[in-house]
């Protein structure tokens, strides 16, 4: 099984999620460092809909420029995200069984 890793180096729980996807038995890894390769906004929209997830779920929010997004549309959310990686809450994890924000890492168990 192939897993997607959405995954920024420097955050704990996108290294916890890496282990785990790395200690998976079959699961072969593809790592994109979402700040130097940001996704598309399709990609990003995509990614939020097999997740079951609207964008704003998505938000990371402790960041300044979450602040500024409160009362945005998930549309501005998207265009905010894609403007500025930073934005996105990470990991992002994709499987063939389905998308999983991994917050706590544990939930990516459940696409593997």
């Amino acid at each position: 099984m192939k897993a997607t890793l959405w995954h920024n180096p420097r955050c704990s729980k996108s290294r916890e999620t890496l282990a785990i996807l790395q200690d998976a038995p079959g699961v072969e890894v593809e790592v994109i460092e979402y700040l130097k390769h940001p996704p598309t906004r399709e990609t990003l929209a995509a990614l939020y809909a097999r997740a079951g997830l609207a964008p704003r779920e998505g938000l990371r929010k402790a960041e300044d420029g979450a602040k500024a997004l409160k009362h945005a549309s998930d549309e501005a959310i998207l265009d905010a995200m894609v403007a500025d990686p930073i934005l996105i809450e990470r990991p992002l994890v994709e499987t063939e069984k389905g998308v999983r924000l991994g917050r706590p890492p544990e939930k990516v168990r459940e696409i593997l």
